[in-house]
């Protein structure tokens, strides 16, 4: 059985933001943003913290590696697929975990077999009775997944699943890698697994759930409706295509639905919110308005009635409150008056208290030019700043200074400077059509490079004409796509700071690589 110690409602919560959710298009963070993310999850109650894929590349080892070492509550998970090279790289990168997973996965369905994998069934099970094996003989924890597992035929599924536990498995986990299943066809699926299968009773199952018909975190449930006991899902339901079950709606879900579902989770829900802003300023995906939990409107209000509700009474129309997420109300207004200490105040109030001193120096430097220029200062405001600073002492290239002429008659151009690998490089000029495009050439001769600007996107971050804006950019590069954030109370500055980001994005994606799929 697993080693995670659980009580038959006690729903184990199996992170994989760090792998499955660096595969959304566009993702990519490097080994600091890793273990920042990887520290905010272990401190926030995750079970299981899936860090990487250790073939994939040495910086996925690295990551892995890194996050091992680290974290010393979670258990620390590794990828692989049923391959000895797979299986021995996971377990050198897990080497110093105090507590450990090997993840192997093999898909079972006919059109994966037949197409993908180019192997038999009695390839596959003979495959993962013999992998699943090898890996219990390094690690004692040991995750078998059946991929594109809803759409397998029932009775090799049954056949793959009894012979990975008999092999060695602990948690068997059997995914809807394609967001295909319905909820009632997906609690139906491993209802009968279980049920069939002899020795289903020595591993805990397992959901994995992609969101391609929006059913990721209702399969999840429905899952744990029959007896599933570990949700694999991410912050923010990142993802590629359509994204994963999203961790805190499952989390609230089970939380606020008690009564129904009666199973529990080890998450501190309070940091939900920290933990949502910090993977949207690391991947540089903006988390929509509307999402439920951690979106800008999930806990307003703006209907004459539903606000003469919440005036009476908050649940009308709240079935959780703001402060059970981590969204707490500002006890400390800052402005330009305010001191060091103010500062470290309002950054430990809105969760970021454990940041190195050189992070909070450009911070602090950053907050009193703003708030030389703008009035009010909103909690969003200082956020908007962390979360363009923090995270940036590592960067290959660094935002120094910027110098733009615009206007109606031109010529537009843009005076750039940069530090590149820590030195300052001689200032660019370069004209453009338009400020945007001339900041953009500016950067193009300061940082030669062939990627494509595929997105450039700006949003206020609080109201007002004097409102910081938040940029987001993607760059595209041998089909390879990153995001980048930029924040600063000029549009043209949080540009610039956006397309750097996205550049030293770059840098780490340029060196990843997909392994290739398995062949008989």
């Amino acid at each position: 059985m697993s080693s995670i110690i659980r009580d038959s409602n006690r729903v184990i919560i199996f992170d994989t933001t760090l792998r499955d959710g660096e595969q959304a298009p566009g993702c990519s963070m490097n080994l600091d943003e890793k273990l920042r993310i990887a520290t905010v999850l272990e401190e926030m109650g995750v079970d299981v913290i899936e860090a990487g894929f250790p073939i994939a590349s040495n910086g996925d080892f690295e990551a892995v590696r890194e996050v091992a070492r680290t974290v010393k509550n979670s258990m620390v998970c590794a990828l692989a697929r049923t391959a000895r090279a797979d299986i021995d790289r996971a377990a050198e990168a897990l080497q110093l975990a105090q507590r450990k997973r090997i993840h192997t996965f093999i898909s079972t369905s006919p059109v994966h077999m037949n197409y993908m994998l180019k192997m038999t069934e009695e390839e596959v099970l003979a495959r993962t009775i013999e992998y699943v094996s090898y890996a219990r003989n390094l690690v004692e924890d040991v995750e078998w997944s059946a991929q594109d597992g809803s759409r397998s035929d029932r009775d090799f599924l049954c056949r793959c699943v009894e012979a990975a536990i008999k092999a060695g498995a602990t948690t068997i986990n059997i995914p809807d890698t394609v967001g295909y299943a319905l909820p009632e066809e997906y609690a139906s699926m491993f209802k009968d697994v279980m049920t069939r299968v002899p020795n289903s009773d020595q591993a805990v199952f397992s959901v994995h759930c992609h969101n391609d018909l929006g059913l990721a975190v209702a399969n999840s449930l429905a899952g744990i409706g029959v007896g599933v006991r570990q949700v694999e899902c991410t912050v923010n339901g990142l993802g590629e295509r359509a994204g994963n079950a999203s961790m805190e709606e499952v989390v609230m879900a089970l939380r606020t639905r008690h009564d129904l579902i009666g199973c529990t989770t080890g998450i501190k829900t309070e940091h939900i919110t920290r933990a949502s802003r910090l993977v949207s300023t690391i991947t540089g995906f903006q988390v929509q308005p509307n999402k439920a939990i951690v979106g800008a409107n999930a806990f307003a209000h703006e209907s004459g009635i539903h606000q003469d509700g919440m005036l009476k009474h908050a649940e009308t129309y709240e079935i959780m409150t703001p402060e059970s997420v981590g969204l707490n109300r500002s006890s400390l207004v800052m402005g330009k008056h305010s001191g060091r200490a103010a500062f470290r105040a309002k950054l430990k109030e809105l969760g970021y208290d454990e940041l190195g001193e050189n992070a909070i120096n450009d911070a602090f430097g950053r907050f009193k030019d703003l708030a030389d220029r703008k009035k009010d200062i909103y909690d969003e405001d200082i956020v908007a700043i962390m979360d363009d600073e923090v995270g940036r002492q590592n960067d290959h290239i660094r935002f120094i200074a910027l110098h733009v002429v615009a206007g109606s008659r031109g010529p537009q151009h843009a005076v750039l400077e940069l530090e590149v690998e820590g030195a300052a490089i001689a200032p660019v000029v370069a004209f453009g059509n338009g400020p945007v495009d001339a900041v953009f050439n500016a950067l193009k001769l300061a940082v030669p490079h062939e990627a494509k600007l595929q997105l450039y996107q700006v949003h206020a971050v609080t109201q007002g004409t004097d409102a910081q804006a938040e940029v987001t950019v993607r760059l595209e590069e041998n089909g390879k796509t990153v995001n980048g954030q930029g924040a600063d109370a000029d549009t043209l500055v949080a540009s610039a700071r956006a397309y750097v980001h996205a550049l030293n994005k770059l840098v780490t994606k340029r060196q990843k690589t997909a392994p290739v799929a398995l062949s008989a």
